[in-house]
């Protein structure tokens, strides 16, 4: 049976078989994974809690949600660890699914649509890309709506300004934002909300640990959000969710201060060359972002890109068919390093100015 088109980026073994290589020979710009990771602090957590693989974790992650509370300033009992910011969405959605409706900006990031649909959500869809970056929203529908945001968005990198949440948080019975993707601004430059979670009990903010830190196999995030809320989460999730060494590495990653200013440092220098690179080239129209991909028109068929790219260079760029609003006419790309950078441009320059 053929393998289905992947909705997410990573899909190395789809994308091996199309290319008809080893997954271990791709260079995979689709998943948006910080490239200098792991982290070292990451690979000895988990060596020395190898021991501790014959008991079960605990299952109030103590020391987890400790450390993360250290990190945010805020008491422990306003954390919840999941496996992966993914599975914490799901309990996001059952509960805006309550509502009378929930107001999705789109395009949007597919597993959004799918939770809340599993939850049978009322969805309002809202268009914010393109030609410019939503600066309001419609009045909320009723006084029991709710609204599902990322900051920054995926899949343009727009970075929505806390000026520009604040107001919504009046309007919208419940708001979840997801700040999968903020780590990857230094704190001087971040929007984060999370500061407000305890003034505003109808907000949720959801974390990732695995695309800064480079650990996406080890599945962890969390989430904020008021302690009567996370516990009827709690009721309705399996035990032990995370497992004893991705909570091993939340406890010590945060502290890493050397590996978060080097990824700053990376960042800030690598994606405006990187951008300006693919500007050059014929056909394609690079937006800016605020986050560690960047999203790509192109005047041809992304479909037959993707393909000439794996099947000519083995490099695999991010299709946005999962995103009806955009379809075959963008890409998304991971800002990787400058060498592999500059294998993308090499592949891409190729294939555009010889076709086959």
């Amino acid at each position: 049976m053929p393998l289905e088109r992947p909705l997410h980026g990573g899909n190395l073994v789809w994308a091996a078989t199309l290319a008809n290589c080893s997954p271990t020979a791709l260079l995979d710009f689709s998943a948006s994974i910080n490239p200098l990771g792991p982290p070292k602090s990451a690979i000895a957590a988990m060596q020395s809690s190898l021991a501790q693989l014959t008991a079960y974790p605990d299952p109030n992650y103590s020391s987890l949600r400790a450390a993360i509370g250290q990190f945010h300033a805020i008491s422990p009992d306003w954390i919840l660890p999941g496996n992966g910011a993914a599975e914490l969405l799901t309990w996001a959605c059952r509960e805006l699914a309550e509502l009378d409706a929930v107001v999705l900006p789109t395009p949007t990031f597919s597993d959004y649509p799918r939770a809340l649909n599993s939850f049978n959500a009322q969805i309002q869809p809202v268009p914010c890309f393109p030609p410019s970056p939503l600066r309001s929203f419609p009045a909320a529908p009723s006084s029991q709506t709710g609204l599902l945001l990322n900051n920054p968005h995926n899949p343009t990198g727009h970075l929505f300004s806390r000026d520009f949440i604040l107001p919504l948080l009046e309007q919208f019975a419940l708001v979840v934002v997801d700040e999968a993707f903020m780590d990857f601004l230094p704190p001087e430059h971040q929007h984060s909300v999370v500061d407000w979670v305890q003034a505003f009990p109808n907000l949720v903010v959801i974390r990732s640990l695995t695309k800064f830190y480079s650990l996406p196999g080890l599945r962890l995030g969390y989430a904020i959000a008021h302690p009567d809320r996370l516990s009827r989460w709690q009721a309705w999730r399996d035990p032990w969710p995370v497992n004893t060494l991705a909570a091993a590495v939340g406890a010590v990653v945060l502290q890493d201060v050397a590996f978060q200013q080097r990824t700053w440092n990376w960042l800030k220098q690598t994606r405006p060359m990187l951008l300006a690179q693919l500007a050059a080239l014929p056909g394609l129209s690079p937006h800016p972002s605020a986050a560690n991909f960047l999203l790509v028109e192109s005047a041809q068929s992304v479909s037959w890109l993707q393909r000439e790219l794996l099947q000519r260079h083995g490099v695999f760029i991010r299709d946005c068919l999962s995103f009806p609003e955009l379809g075959d006419r963008y890409f998304r790309i991971a800002i990787r390093t400058v060498v592999d950078n500059q294998r993308l441009m090499h592949g891409l320059q190729d294939v555009l100015v010889h076709p086959t």
